[in-house]
């Protein structure tokens, strides 16, 4: 009998074998978890992944709302600023066609007045005045009015154009005489009034 085949070897041997397999156990439940780790956390990865791309597709179409607005916006200030051109350069039109329109009843009594061969003095005088009147009535329509300061009021600079200082007994800068109206639209100076001022 060799030494291989004793009892005590044979006893080994199945203890070896006995043993092996559960080894092999434990090293398969270990891997096991390791790949159940990994797959988790590749879900994880997913999960994290497809909240950022509809965070991503959110931040998208707020984007594409946005800049709809600003276009949007941005057409209806265009819109506005051409129809305030629009509306600027009408009433200018406009405006320059009414004024035009009452000083055609002006002109038409200028011509009836030009029309009468044989007229008087008083009727020239007559006629005159209310043709005055009528011109006057049109300036005041389109708030045209006119500058005639008072003889011995203060010189206004803003309102009245000195032509020259002359001596006089009046407090010096005041007015002596005025030698043209001058007339505003509205509140502003369409021209001064002509005047002469005391001298200092």
């Amino acid at each position: 009998m060799s030494h291989s085949d004793t009892p005590e070897n044979q006893e080994n041997t199945e203890k070896t074998s006995t043993q092996q397999p559960e080894a092999a156990v434990h090293s398969n439940g270990s891997q096991d978890g390791d790949v159940n780790e990994e797959l988790a956390g590749l879900y994880a990865d997913i999960e994290e992944l497809k909240a950022k791309a509809a965070e991503v597709e959110s931040l998208q179409a707020k984007n594409a709302e946005l800049s709809e607005q600003f276009l949007r916006a941005k057409a209806d200030a265009e819109n506005a600023r051409r129809r305030a051109e629009e509306d600027v350069a009408k009433a200018r039109k406009f405006g320059i066609e009414s004024f035009a329109q009452d000083l055609l009843a002006v002109a038409d009594s200028l011509d009836a007045a030009l029309a009468i061969e044989s007229a008087t003095a008083e009727q020239l005088l007559e006629g005159t005045k209310a043709t005055q009147n009528q011109l006057l009535s049109v300036f005041e329509r389109h708030k045209l009015s006119p500058i005639n300061p008072e003889v011995g009021s203060k010189f206004d600079p803003n309102h009245h154009q000195a032509i020259s200082a002359v001596p006089s007994q009046q407090e010096p800068g005041t007015i002596v005489a005025v030698l043209q109206k001058g007339y505003v639209i509205a509140d502003r100076v369409l021209r001064p009034a002509l005047v002469t001022v005391a001298a200092e």
